[in-house]
């Protein structure tokens, strides 16, 4: 028997020991707190069931912070006079974001970097947000694409894609549809 062939037949009898609570003594716990040996696996089990609820806790407040950075973020596209500049240089501090690159299947200009033609199709074939671990690619992200641990590529019109990069996999929750509503913005202040 291995470790974890006895943690496979565990998981697989998940009351094994509810039906053998004498086991409870025999067992060492994970550590001690007070009491008798199962309160110790009691509070081992409750302890897990915190540490579970606090990640589900965390996602559920990143993606309504979330929220509310891409709101702002449009609150700023619509006061601006030129999309491009407010994505390139207000985005990145209102997304609390460590990247945000416009690119776009037309010729490179000032806050617009250029794709070949094909290539926002070839990077997003469903035309739709996609938020995964970084591929660490200077087309993407620029100097910033060595920092960055997670990507979101969101359509902003044809050809054109909006890259958003965080340093921190948090601040770019599996959540795409705040983001897909910011490349719907951007895409509707882009000239066309």
């Amino acid at each position: 028997m291995t470790p974890e062939s006895v943690e496979a037949w565990l998981r697989a009898n998940p009351d094994f020991l509810a039906r053998r609570p004498a086991l409870y003594g025999a067992l060492q716990p994970p550590r001690r707190w007070h009491g008798p040996v199962l309160a110790d696996h009691m509070e081992a089990m409750i302890e897990q069931s915190r540490r579970e609820t606090a990640q589900v806790l965390e996602a559920g407040r990143a993606r309504q912070s979330l929220g509310a950075r891409v709101g702002e973020a449009v609150l700023a596209l619509l006061r601006a006079s030129d999309a491009l500049e407010c994505a390139a240089e207000e985005w990145p501090a209102l997304l609390a974001l460590e990247s945000v690159r416009v690119l776009a299947e037309a010729p490179p200009r000032r806050h617009l970097a250029a794709l070949r033609p094909g290539e926002a199709a070839r990077l997003l074939p469903e035309a739709r947000p996609v938020i995964r671990p970084a591929t660490g690619c200077p087309t993407l992200h620029g100097e910033a694409a060595p920092v960055v641990v997670r990507e979101a590529l969101i359509p902003a019109g044809p050809g054109c894609l909006l890259v958003l990069g965080a340093r921190e996999a948090v601040l770019l929750p599996a959540h795409p549809q705040p983001l897909s509503f910011l490349g719907r913005a951007l895409a509707a202040r882009l000239p066309a």
